[in-house]
């Protein structure tokens, strides 16, 4: 059977995954995302996707190896995770009242095929006040996210709307890429999720 691995240290893209019950090894990958010189988001997410992916060797035959990138564009603009609060400040200031554009970049690859591509998701922000950014800021939810938000935690009081995958924002198209672990012979256990929650009720 063929064997996923995860190339990826994002805690989010593991809960993702974990939500729909994909069998899978975490295993870290380690590129120099500095070295990137795309402008474009859509090429930036795509390339480092690819990179990222290349990056990390098969270990037996049978594994698929899955990697992504995630940024948050706003007016071609790249925005990455901020280095302070200073950043992440000025980062909400921008977004705040506004639409922007979150892009991740997906590859799969096995050792016989390989598949990429790029999900876009628009959100806009209510229009925020100081005090509203900096009690968000005092969360701490900020600093490892690209854009300083959120979504999935507290920066869901920050978001007014959103047109496109909602899980695209977390950090993984989950939907587009369950769909695309199809060709691979790697489908969710649903039969396992449907007894959990049926658990829990």
């Amino acid at each position: 059977m063929p064997q996923l691995v995860l190339a990826s240290s994002s805690p989010r893209r593991r809960e993702l995954l974990d939500l729909v019950n994909v069998p899978y090894e975490a295993r870290k990958q380690l590129v120099d995302e500095s070295k990137m010189t795309c402008r474009s988001p859509r090429a930036y997410v795509h390339a480092l996707a690819e990179l990222k992916g290349r990056s990390v060797p098969f270990s037996v035959d049978n594994e698929v190896i899955l990697s992504a990138d995630t940024v948050v564009s706003f007016e071609g603009n790249v925005l990455g995770k901020p280095k302070n609060r200073e950043q992440a400040f000025q980062m909400l200031s921008m977004l705040s009242g506004n639409i922007h554009d979150v892009y991740t970049g997906v590859m799969i690859r096995s050792s016989e095929q390989e598949t990429i591509f790029v999900e876009k998701t628009s959100v806009e922000f209510w229009p925020l006040s100081k005090e509203d950014i900096n009690d968000y800021l005092d969360t701490g939810d900020s600093y490892d996210k690209a854009g300083a938000y959120g979504i999935q935690s507290h920066g869901s009081i920050l978001v007014k709307q959103i047109k496109g995958d909602y899980y695209n924002v977390v950090g993984l198209p989950l939907s587009r890429v369950i769909r695309s672990l199809r060709s691979y012979g790697i489908y969710p256990d649903l039969s396992q999720q449907e007894h959990k929650v049926t658990g829990n009720s």
